[in-house]
C-alpha cells in the first residue's frame, strides 16, 4: 500500500521533469528534434545510446518517429542523467532554466542532480515492486523532497501533488496497524 501511494506523485514528477527538460533542450538546440544533435555533439555521443534505444522501440511498434514519441519513450534515467556532472559544461547553462522556481541562490547542478538521482532510485524500487517500507522517516523525507522538486519545476505542482497524494493517510494507517 505504501508503494502504491507514491505512484501518483512519481508519475507527476516524471512527466513534469521530462517536459521541462524537453522544453529547454528544444530551446538549446532550436528544434523539437534536439535528440538528433546528441550523436554529433562532442561529449553527448555516449548518451545517444538511450536515444537510439528509444527510436528502436518506436520503430518496433511500427510507429512514425516524432519528437514527442522520442521524448515520451526516453527513460527517467536518461532525463536525470542529463544533469550529471559529465554534461555540466555542455548542457547545464540551458537545463538550469528547467527549474524556474528553485531559489536562485541554490540553483546549482549538483543541488538538483542529487535529489533527482535519489528520487529516481526510489522510483525504481517502487515501480519494480521492491520493499520500501523499511524506514518510515525515509519515506516521509522522500515524499517531502518529491513535493519540493515538483515546486522547482512548476509553482502549482506542490499543491496539486498534495491533493492527489494518499501517502500520509496510508502511512498513518500502516503505523496504526503495526501499533506504532
Amino acid at each position: 500500500m505504501i508503494s502504491e501511494s507514491f505512484y501518483p506523485l512519481l508519475s507527476v514528477f516524471e512527466v513534469a521533469l521530462r517536459n521541462s527538460l524537453n522544453q529547454e533542450l528544444t530551446r538549446h538546440f532550436v528544434t523539437p528534434d534536439w535528440y538528433a544533435h546528441f550523436a554529433v555533439t562532442p561529449g553527448l555521443s555516449d548518451i545517444n545510446r538511450d536515444i537510439s534505444t528509444a527510436i528502436r522501440q518506436i520503430t518496433k511498434r511500427e510507429e512514425t518517429i516524432t519528437g514527442p514519441k522520442v521524448v515520451a519513450e526516453l527513460t527517467l534515467g536518461f532525463w536525470v542523467r542529463l544533469l550529471n556532472a559529465e554534461y555540466e559544461l555542455i548542457l547545464w547553462k540551458s537545463l538550469r532554466r528547467a527549474f524556474p522556481f528553485m531559489p536562485k541562490n541554490i540553483r546549482q547542478r549538483n543541488k538538483i542532480s542529487m535529489p533527482l538521482n535519489k528520487i529516481r532510485y526510489f522510483r525504481n524500487r517502487v515501480y519494480h515492486n521492491e520493499p520500501v517500507a523499511w524506514n518510515f522517516h525515509f519515506l516521509e523525507t522522500i515524499h517531502e523532497e518529491l513535493i519540493e522538486v515538483l515546486g522547482w519545476l512548476n509553482a502549482d505542482l506542490p499543491g496539486y501533488a498534495k491533493n492527489i497524494s494518499r501517502f500520509h493517510m496510508v502511512l498513518d494507517q500502516t503505523k496504526t496497524e503495526l501499533g506504532l
